[in-house]
């Protein structure tokens, strides 16, 4: 549910992309494939020593059964590596998720800049 990739700088390699999964049964994200960059790789962000550092899940993202996990700026992300355009706000983007144990699920992803928490101007 709600697959959408923030904007990437003109000459950036890499994007990142965020999503929320629920799977049916237990499984793992393992990575992925999209036809606009060379790699789609599962990344956690994690503060060590005061430092924030970003690395791939080699073992993939536990999806326990039954429970939305969100893949959401600062935490767990995709990331895309050797893009080949920079993602333009507007645009979609298909990305191929491979699972452990279930197929492959192709979802629609929209370039937007992320949501600003407490930006709800509703009541103007």
């Amino acid at each position: 549910a709600d697959a959408w990739c923030r904007p990437s700088p003109n000459g950036a390699k890499a994007g990142g992309c965020y999503v929320t999964l629920t799977a049916a049964t237990d499984d793992r994200l393992t990575g992925g494939s999209t036809p606009r960059a060379g790699m789609l790789q599962v990344h956690e962000m994690k503060t060590e020593n005061g430092m924030m550092t970003m690395s791939e899940m080699a073992q993939g993202l536990p999806l326990p059964a039954g429970e939305a996990v969100a893949l959401a700026p600062g935490g767990a992300h995709l990331m895309l590596m050797e893009l080949t355009a920079p993602l333009v706000a507007g645009e979609t983007v298909p990305l191929t998720l491979n699972f452990a144990d279930a197929a492959p699920v192709t979802v629609q992803a929209k370039v937007r800049q992320p949501a600003m928490a407490g930006m709800d101007h509703g009541a103007h």
